[in-house]
């Protein structure tokens, strides 16, 4: 107890010392959102992936989807490496940095309204995102909770609280700057965490062939007799389900907001390039690691939820990690408190920037060369500037408090209220934002009709019970959303080609 305790105090020190050395760094809004526009190739790409890892991930989806899908769910991890990280970069991120550092756009919903020249689709936007980013957020809060009260003993709800307390500290002192610091800091505790745990929890099955000769006797569910292999199976006892699995937790890093954020502040075109082999390599060992991890969790006793008499899939990872050495506990919990507070980081930051700038101080805002109106003096603006970062550090505090009660009474599983989450965000934003960065044909009434799609089929589908599973459902939104902005676009009134040309002018 005492080096969980000590290494988890070094820890948590090191986050706030971060946050204080990059403070003065944080007193400009460009300063607190973006880091000033030039984060390097490392911090962005692990900021990138750690964000997009988290508890969620390690504890909730490792142990539900290894559970259903034994080892063939490391295809998820490696579905997340190749479309969510190298793809991810590839097709977003020059073309992203470029569009909105010439359009000056500091956030998704903002790069809706400038280049669709709708500004009642930014607001919509800012709501959509800040509405489904808090149950992915209390989802994160859930699954670091079980974790530590797995290895400390600390009752869940002090957990959720403490973490919360300590990732508003220093996102509120340092902003995105200390955010990306400590991804960097976190990421490597991942990576060293991940390899750790796993050649652990091996040794102690009887090593690697043992452990899938085990699996491979596991009966499937609903059977007392010996299963016929498929835990052990490359596609595993489900493969269309997990291709849907696969297309929710790959396809909609692209349409989340506080994913796409990253390419907005990385320094330039060669960061960019190198940050996408950095980013990829990390999804591959951190959720190729997890998955595969995940996969032999049928090899423990489940805990049975005693209210529902169903199998808890969210202490099925916590059961695995409960057997370790005291060391390697530490080291767990180490690895889900990087994951999870790096995630945190990102989504307050994302939430609070996208209420202060779209819709509590909506500037209006021109095309590139284009001379504003009423221009103020410079020390108002500054004034302003500073007004806006004070009101994003209420903001922070006023979204992990909502984001805290969820999580102190969770309504679902962790995975179903990322399901909800992304289903609904990417399912809004996937398509427009994509189509939006290659093809001058969209319109604006096709993003409104994406933002209806995405938003209208999760929530239909929430209220009715969910008739489909919110995973697949979430995969159905992302993947829809592409013929329903391409069908409208077709069919709805065009945008001035002089605007569009001046927007598109960046890339030429």
């Amino acid at each position: 107890m005492i080096i969980k305790v000590l290494l988890t105090v070094i820890f948590l020190a090191v986050m706030i010392g971060v946050g204080l050395y990059t403070r003065k760094q944080a007193s400009s809004v460009d300063g607190f959102v973006l880091g000033g526009r030039s984060v390097g190739p490392w911090l962005t790409a692990f900021a990138f992936g750690t964000s997009y890892f988290s508890a969620v991930v390690f504890v909730g989806y490792a142990g539900q989807f290894g559970w259903k899908y034994g080892l063939s769910s490391a295809w998820i991890g490696i579905g997340n490496a190749i479309i969510g990280s190298l793809l991810a970069w590839i097709i977003l991120g020059k073309r992203t940095k470029l569009m909105t550092q010439h359009i000056e756009s500091r956030t998704m919903p903002d790069f809706f309204g400038t280049r669709f020249q709708d500004q009642g689709l930014r607001v919509a936007a800012s709501i959509i995102a800040f509405v489904f980013l808090i149950p992915y957020t209390a989802g994160v809060y859930s699954g670091i909770s079980r974790l530590f009260e797995m290895g400390f003993n600390i009752p869940y709800e002090y957990c959720v609280v403490i973490m919360s307390i300590l990732t508003a500290v220093y996102v509120i002192l340092g902003g995105y700057k200390a955010t990306a610091m400590n991804d960097f800091i976190q990421g490597i505790i991942m990576l060293f965490g991940i390899v750790a745990v796993i050649a652990a929890v091996l040794s102690a099955q009887g090593g690697l062939t043992e452990a899938v000769n085990k699996l491979a006797q596991m009966p499937a569910d609903g059977a007392t007799e010996p299963g016929s292999g498929m835990f052990a199976t490359w596609l595993g006892p489900d493969p269309w389900g997990l291709l849907g699995v696969i297309i929710l937790t790959s396809l909609g890093t692209m349409g989340l907001p506080q994913m796409v954020g990253k390419f907005y502040s990385i320094t330039d075109e060669s960061a960019i390039k190198r940050g996408t082999v950095i980013s990829t390599l990390f999804a591959f060992v951190v959720a190729g690691g997890c998955y595969f991890l995940g996969g032999f969790g049928r090899l423990y006793d489940p805990v049975i939820n005693e209210a529902t008499g169903k199998i808890a899939y969210d202490s099925i990872v916590p059961a695995m990690l409960i057997t370790l050495p005291d060391v390697l506990i530490a080291l767990v919990v180490l690895l889900v408190l990087s994951a999870s507070m790096s995630t945190l980081a990102s989504l307050v930051l994302t939430s609070s920037s996208t209420m202060t700038l779209d819709l509590i101080y909506r500037d209006k805002k021109s095309l590139p060369g284009e001379v504003e109106d009423g221009s103020i003096d410079d020390i108002v603006a500054e004034k302003i500037e500073r007004r806006k970062v004070v009101v994003m550090r209420v903001l922070i505090m006023f979204f992990i408090a909502i984001s805290l009660l969820i999580a102190l009474n969770p309504p679902t599983f962790i995975a179903q209220l990322m399901g909800i989450s992304w289903g609904a965000l990417a399912g809004a934003f996937l398509a427009p934002f994509m189509l939006g960065l290659y093809w001058r044909g969209v319109t604006t009434a096709s993003v409104w009709a994406c933002f209806i799609w995405g938003v209208g089929l999760t929530v239909i589908n929430m209220l009715a019970g969910n008739p489909i599973n919110p995973i697949n459902c979430g995969a159905i939104a992302m993947i829809g959303g592409f013929p329903v902005v391409w069908i409208v676009s077709l069919l709805s009134k065009k945008m001035q080609k002089e605007v569009v040309n001046k927007i598109f002018e960046c890339y030429n």
